[in-house]
């Protein structure tokens, strides 16, 4: 580590009190000031901040009471006022001529939005980002507001909230909570958060100064939850915020924040699927990450395409169960990959498109902007493994990374293993197996990188478990498919990345139209595609019903999805008798 980079430890005083202050980073760049809560020191920023490091001077602080920092002698010494003041300290002392982003969380986050709202705030602080902590101030009304309508909905807030807040009832309670970290909390706090917060335990983390900082900060619940909530103050700020919910936070639930945009209205939302702490023990780059999109804006660059979409209030936002999603179909010139591309752009969705036939590509395209899809379409062969690397990224350059790829670029093929030609394979497995690797590696490792979760959905068949002697080629491409997903569906589950597999049976596409049979000249081919279309066509299952599928799979993180009634028989005889499925095999098409 450079010289730069290494923390450089100095004393703060705010009041009577000196603050232990740490500073990493070039302090002629922007300034990011990390405020950690309870019952952490500054250690608990240590990822964040070494990523960070490499392009902001960072500065992390003890808060008053917690790690090397002095702590007040009374409880009114923990007020929010006196922690605004420590905070407002700091950034004069790292950054007197240059105002500071803000980044805090839990108890850090309820002290900052004393600061934030502050009317010193417009002219020291020039962004905040919060994680799993209110405004007390704000919470209040939103407390009132709920109790004054009390609406189903307004009520399972409530309680959700006070599950959520079990301990603070506990921290009112004398005695009780000091012991309980005095005689065993302190000494297992490691493994509690190994546990619940599955953050296993490492140097630095749990602090030594555990036991003592944790009965001390008791003051900060005592001193100012119940004067605050209350007597709630009308505290709006001028200060953009970004607000990151932590979607498995143990503690803070994600209503918290609703109506916000009434205090805070230069607002954007971002949602990580993390606990609460979590997010910054096993995700800090992916929390560095947004981090520096806000802080960049706010010191004059453009948004980045995820962050311009967590934007609220833009005047091009749309509505929708998948709005601000951003959805890549393969395969989506005609068929299922249209239909499933309209059916993401009725709820909202951006699409980012490909196909290797232009006409049918940009007709979805077309059709998707009329239902007002922010869509773009590339022209895109799945199986040349160059060009869907290139595709995606171009597609995160130009509208960030995807949160759902559909892959479902397919071809057609019949005939027996022996009349199957090596081009013919090849052509086959390039296509329907080689297509989905590709795709999936290629915004797999994107969505893994963003640490934010994602879904992808890959379409197979029902011929991955209904054999025919047939369909040798296509058969074993879709059931390649299959397991590839379970494989993937394992490997990603921890990143909260779910994967789908769709399992069509005799759907009304174009497929028919494309398909090859081996063994025929040209005219028995077309011959043989007509007799295949007709056929479909009198079967009647039309696309948008595995498009409904596919959406439902998303919706509900559905692993295996067998689509139409022949699919569904298909796949409960392969499990209940499997013999009988090998002997169909042998007939015909």
């Amino acid at each position: 580590m450079s010289a730069v980079h290494e923390p450089r430890v100095t004393r703060v005083r705010s009041g009577d009190l000196s603050l232990a202050v740490h500073e990493q980073g070039d302090p002629a760049a922007p300034t990011v000031l990390l405020v950690h809560g309870y019952p952490d020191t500054h250690r608990v920023w240590d990822d964040v901040a070494a990523d960070l490091a490499a392009d902001h001077h960072v500065v992390r602080y003890d808060v008053r009471g917690a790690g090397d920092s002095d702590a007040p002698a009374r409880r009114d010494g923990y007020r929010l006022a006196l922690l605004a003041q420590d905070l407002f300290a700091v950034a004069d002392a790292v950054s007197p001529d240059r105002p500071v982003h803000v980044v805090a969380h839990d108890w850090g986050s309820i002290q900052s939005w004393e600061a934030v709202t502050d009317p010193r705030a417009a002219e020291r602080i020039a962004s905040y980002t919060t994680l799993s902590g209110p405004s007390l101030d704000h919470m209040g009304h939103w407390l009132r507001d709920r109790m004054r309508r009390p609406t189903p909905r307004h009520l399972r807030q409530l309680s959700s909230q006070a599950l959520h807040s079990w301990y603070i009832y506990l921290f009112h309670l004398p005695v009780v909570a000091p012991a309980a970290w005095r005689f065993g909390l302190a000494r297992n706090w490691g493994t509690v958060l190994r546990v619940l917060e599955g953050v296993p335990p490492r140097p630095g983390h749990p602090h030594g100064t555990l036991a003592a900082d944790a009965v001390r900060g008791i003051q900060l619940y005592r001193a100012n939850m119940l004067p605050r909530l209350s007597k709630p103050r009308r505290r709006p700020t001028s200060v953009p915020v970004q607000v990151v919910t932590l979607t498995r936070d143990n503690y803070v639930s994600p209503a918290l924040t609703e109506g916000l945009e009434q205090w805070a209205p230069s607002l954007w939302r971002r949602e990580l699927p993390a606990t609460h702490w979590s997010a910054l023990l096993g995700k800090g780059p992916v929390v560095a990450g947004m981090i520096r999109e806000f802080a960049a804006h706010h010191e004059g660059a453009p948004a980045t395409p995820a962050l311009a979409k967590a934007r609220q209030g833009r005047p091009d936002a749309r509505t929708g169960e998948f709005a601000d999603r951003l959805v890549v179909v393969t395969g989506a010139g005609s068929g299922i990959g249209r239909a499933t591309a309209l059916a993401f752009a009725e709820r909202g969705a951006s699409l980012a498109l490909c196909d290797v036939a232009p006409d049918g590509l940009e007709r979805t395209a077309e059709l998707a902007r009329l239902l007002g899809a922010e869509v773009t379409a590339h022209r895109v062969d799945v199986s040349d493994g160059p060009a869907m690397s290139a595709f995606a990224e171009k597609v995160a350059a130009e509208q960030g990374v995807p949160d759902i790829v559909v892959n479902n670029a397919g071809v057609g093929h019949s005939g027996t293993f022996l009349e199957t030609t090596e081009e013919e394979w090849q052509r086959v497995l390039d296509v329907n197996l080689w297509g989905v690797i590709h795709g999936c590696r290629v915004f797999g490792a994107m969505m893994r990188r963003r640490g934010q979760g994602g879904h992808i959905v890959n379409v197979s068949s029902a011929a991955a478990y209904l054999p025919s002697k047939m369909l040798a080629a296509y058969a074993t491409s879709k059931a390649a498919v299959f397991m590839l997903s379970d494989c993937l569906r394992a490997e990603l589950a921890a990143e909260r990345i779910g994967v789908s597999t769709i399992c069509p049976g005799v759907v009304q596409t174009d497929i028919t139209r494309t398909a090859t049979f081996s063994g025929l000249d040209a005219d028995a081919q077309a011959a043989r595609q007509d007799r295949f279309t007709g056929l479909y066509a009198r079967r009647g299952y039309p696309p948008h019903k595995v498009a409904a599928q596919i959406l439902r799979a998303v919706r509900r993180r559905r692993p295996v999805v067998p689509v139409t009634v022949e699919s569904k028989l298909a796949r409960v005889t392969s499990r209940l008798a499997p013999a009988a499925m090998r002997w169909g095999a042998r007939i015909g098409l």
